[in-house]
């Protein structure tokens, strides 16, 4: 294996001239559910540029977030996985000859070749920088634990006197998936430095915004407190992403006290079943649904996809554009992190249209009290409030395949008694229901979505 080790010995000096804003705070228990009290909402790499994204790709998509989508509340860009690879490749991964960028303790750095603003040891923080100027913020993924590369050569870790990296790893739980790190045992002594020092270096880079891989299933909580208290000591305000699969319900009591966000299953795609897995999965989670814990139903698979990506080819998304307001719908009802997936320079006006209409952006950040109604025979019904208005939503989903479907619900299942005024949030066509139940005739894969307002 190929690896290439660039290690600054001014390093530590140049970080420190650059840094500019560190606070020293500690800050307090569970107050980092402050930094995120709706649902976030941005620009993830991942699904139309798989671990290729480059530096001027970043920027473009930034740019187009603040020329469209800005004023509507989206403003994370986040890039996502292997940064500091700078041989990667579509498809999957390099995992043969990977040439890997790393500091003298063991942390990562952006691959020149890709992020050239990087030079000079600056890391990620003229690139962050850039999106700050424009009004937004800037996010990384990484991968649980520590390089096999920094055990391998017995790197430092920082704030300990003599400890190296071969003294906190372990092989077991090693990711299935991509190997280019150790599990980081999270009881030995140093543990706790080397993520102190990970999120150091971020802080002085500018991160707000962190998604970190492999920590759900299983479920790492030794190495998820690492984190939060890494995080917390570090004097940024860095949102928390744990990522991916299906986090298991029983650690429900411990994820929403030390994430942000969490993912509820495996990576979301551009075809029907994995939609319907996704709705079947959520159930178990509406009660979780509170401010500055969210739970994720992971990235938006809409507009142009897979341009680099790790699964298909270049495309426009798959889905049906019943299917495409059926995901929305979802996502924003259900109050998830929204993280646009496709590569935004390239979206139609169609694929914008989902993701600026001012009333629906206005119940994902307003609504309370989200919570299904039922979901079965291929039915489901989702609702939640909007306590600044008192108005009611209301999502219908027909998920069968083949038939078209009626689906009701009561009235005062919704809280209202009597006549209700109807808006359909996407086509803002406006409806009287006097009946005591409200219902729509839906065609397979296709949804409805609705605000009540109850007559006075």
């Amino acid at each position: 294996m190929k690896i290439k080790n660039t290690i600054a010995l001014a390093i530590g000096v140049v970080l420190a001239s650059v840094a500019t804003n560190a606070q020293t705070t500690t800050f307090k228990k569970d107050e980092f559910k402050q930094w995120a009290q709706t649902p976030p909402m941005g620009w993830n790499s991942w699904d139309c540029y798989g671990s290729t994204v480059e530096e001027h790709e970043v920027k473009a998509n930034a740019d187009y977030m603040v020329k469209n989508l800005k004023k509507f509340g989206w403003e994370y860009v986040v890039v996502d996985i292997r940064w500091f690879v700078e041989n990667d490749k579509a498809g999957g991964y390099n995992q043969t000859d990977p040439r890997y960028v790393i500091d003298q303790y063991g942390r990562y750095l952006p691959a020149l070749n890709r992020f050239p603003s990087a030079k000079d040891g600056q890391g990620f923080k003229p690139l962050a920088d850039y999106i700050h100027k424009k009004g937004l913020k800037f996010g990384i993924h990484i991968m649980r634990g520590i390089p096999k590369k920094a055990v391998e050569d017995k790197l430092p870790i920082k704030g300990t006197n003599a400890i190296t990296a071969d003294q906190i790893y372990s092989t077991a739980l090693q990711c299935e998936w991509l190997k280019d790190n150790y599990t980081v045992v999270a009881d030995k002594p140093g543990a706790q430095e080397y993520y102190d020092s990970l999120f150091e270096l971020y802080a002085q880079w500018g991160v707000d915004f962190i998604k970190i891989d492999d920590l759900s299933r299983p479920y790492h909580e030794g190495e998820i407190n690492l984190i939060r208290n890494a995080i917390d000591k570090c004097g940024r305000k860095i949102v928390l992403s744990t990522s991916p699969g299906e986090t298991p319900i029983e650690a429900a009591p411990h994820v929403t006290t030390h994430a942000n966000m969490w993912r509820m299953v495996d990576d979301v795609w551009d075809t029907w079943p994995h939609i319907t897995h996704l709705m079947k999965v959520s159930e178990k989670w509406y009660p979780y649904i509170a401010p500055g814990t969210w739970p994720d139903c992971d990235m938006i698979p809409l507009g142009r996809i897979s341009l680099r990506g790790e699964r298909g080819e270049d495309r426009m998304s798959r889905l049906t554009k019943d299917e495409q307001y059926t995901l929305i719908t979802f996502f924003n009802i259900f109050k998830s992190p929204l993280f646009f997936g496709g590569d935004l320079p390239s979206n139609d006006a169609f694929t914008l249209s989902l993701l600026t209409n001012k009333e629906v952006v206005k119940m994902h950040n307003e609504s309370t009290d989200v919570k299904q109604l039922f979901q079965k025979d291929g039915k489901i019904a989702v609702t939640s409030k909007n306590p600044k208005d008192g108005s009611v939503y209301l999502a219908l989903f027909n998920i069968s395949d083949t038939a078209t479907e009626t689906i009701s619900v009561d009235l005062s299942d919704l809280g209202i008694s009597g006549s209700a005024q109807v808006t359909n949030l996407w086509t803002g066509e406006k409806s009287a229901v006097s009946s005591t139940a409200i219902s729509s005739t839906l065609k397979p894969h296709s949804s409805v979505l609705y605000q009540l307002k109850a007559k006075k």
